[in-house]
């Protein structure tokens, strides 16, 4: 087998080779936004591509209508490596995620590497993963054995900084529900067990509780159901709560007070109380420094320079992945002014010669670490070991 650093300069020559199709299959994934679980079209394209380049597809794999799973084997013992392709749009913003460059890199890496043949063993697998912006699909895929088989995920996000430190929040979703009596509010209220004060009182023990949390702590609520009539007691009222912090393990902690809080409430009052989920818990990133030094190795190769400090990106599916396998999720720059996703003035940077170079520079980048998990045993098994300390104590999705 040639000698690594051989094996990267190969993937940087195919990648520039390739370079025209990627921004083409960018452009086009841009140009037709769907939205979450309504990728019909871009999966099709995608796939249509993979095939063509000798991947073997299984399609509408956990349990998702618009997800896919792509596989090239070498035909030699190794790993199994995976890009994570995300597809999905934003209502009336569109690629404002810059969705398509992640679909574009990751399937385009992945061929790239398929090109190498006999030189690599193992395999090289695209993840097709739906719905980011609306669901917890990566967490449904995983539950239903998608990722089953799988060593290690890479791929990066478009967004204003090239970054390996992104912060992303864990996060639980509660729902709190009150059951009283109603009763008539002026003539007899003494008879009525008021399910809105539980509420009210949920609100105000919350608010108590910051003071005692850390400043990553963000918890932030809406009242769902307050009552029917102004002259009834309220029977029924609920609420629904996020709950975030950086790490899963805090949280844990964070979100069994904020239940007290509840139950705290439905004493009080002589409520009785529901707790309930109403969206899969996302987890924060599970950051891997084997991969994550490979990877900050292989970006300043190009010419490049990455921020020192942590960057907020907020909650997304990726971190239930980093806690099942060995993922690596930086930030490349694909915009020039220091624009936040999900914006007007970040779309527009979509289709520019400065995302696409991003674009480029990120492909040679989760590339080349590509090659050192396929290539290098002690370096797999490096990052195998991290992960599985980084888990311990059933901290393993599942």
């Amino acid at each position: 087998m040639k000698d690594i650093d051989d094996l990267k300069r190969d993937i940087v020559e195919e990648i520039d080779r390739i370079k025209p199709r990627s921004i083409e299959m960018a452009n086009h994934i841009f140009d037709n936004p769907e939205l979450s679980q309504k990728e019909f079209k871009t999966k099709k394209y995608l796939v249509e591509e993979l095939k063509k380049n000798g991947f073997e597809v299984k399609e509408g794999i956990g349990g998702l209508e618009t997800s896919f799973r792509a596989e090239f084997d070498f035909n030699k013992d190794g790993p199994t490596l995976a890009f994570i392709a995300e597809y999905d749009a934003l209502p009336n913003l569109g690629h404002a995620c810059h969705h398509h460059i992640i679909a574009s890199s990751s399937v385009n890496t992945a061929i790239a590497l398929s090109k190498l043949g006999d030189k690599l063993g193992g395999k090289v697998v695209v993840m097709g993963t739906p719905a980011e912006e609306w669901m917890d699909a990566k967490g449904m895929m995983i539950k239903k054995g998608a990722f089953d088989g799988i060593d290690a995920a890479l791929m990066f996000h478009g967004g204003c900084r090239n970054n390996t430190k992104l912060i992303v929040l864990a996060v639980d979703g509660l729902e709190f529900s009150f059951k009283g009596k109603a009763a008539h509010a002026a003539a007899a209220p003494w008879d009525g067990i008021n399910a809105l004060d539980a509420v009210i009182m949920l609100f105000n023990s919350i608010n108590a509780l910051r003071q005692q949390l850390k400043q990553d702590v963000s918890i932030h609520g809406n009242v769902i159901k307050g009552g029917d009539a102004i002259n009834v007691i309220p029977e029924n009222a609920s609420a629904k709560f996020y709950i975030r912090s950086e790490q899963r393990k805090y949280l844990n902690e964070v979100v069994e007070k904020v239940k007290d809080c509840a139950r705290g409430a439905a004493l009080q009052t002589g409520t009785k109380l529901n707790i309930s989920v109403f969206e899969d818990p996302g987890n924060d990133l599970l950051k891997n420094n084997c991969l994550v030094e490979e990877y900050e190795k292989n970006f300043r190769s190009s010419g490049q320079a990455i921020d020192k400090e942590p960057f907020l990106l907020g909650s997304t599916d990726i971190g239930n992945l980093s806690y099942f396998i060995p993922v690596i999720h930086p930030m490349v720059k694909t915009t020039e002014g220091d624009y936040s996703l999900h914006t007007e003035e970040f779309v527009k940077y979509g289709k520019t010669d400065f995302a696409y170079d991003g674009m480029i520079i990120g492909m040679k980048a989760i590339g080349m670490t590509g090659i050192r998990v396929l290539v290098d045993p002690e370096f797999s098994k490096c990052v195998k070991d991290e992960f599985e300390k980084s888990t311990e104590g059933g901290l393993k999705y599942n």
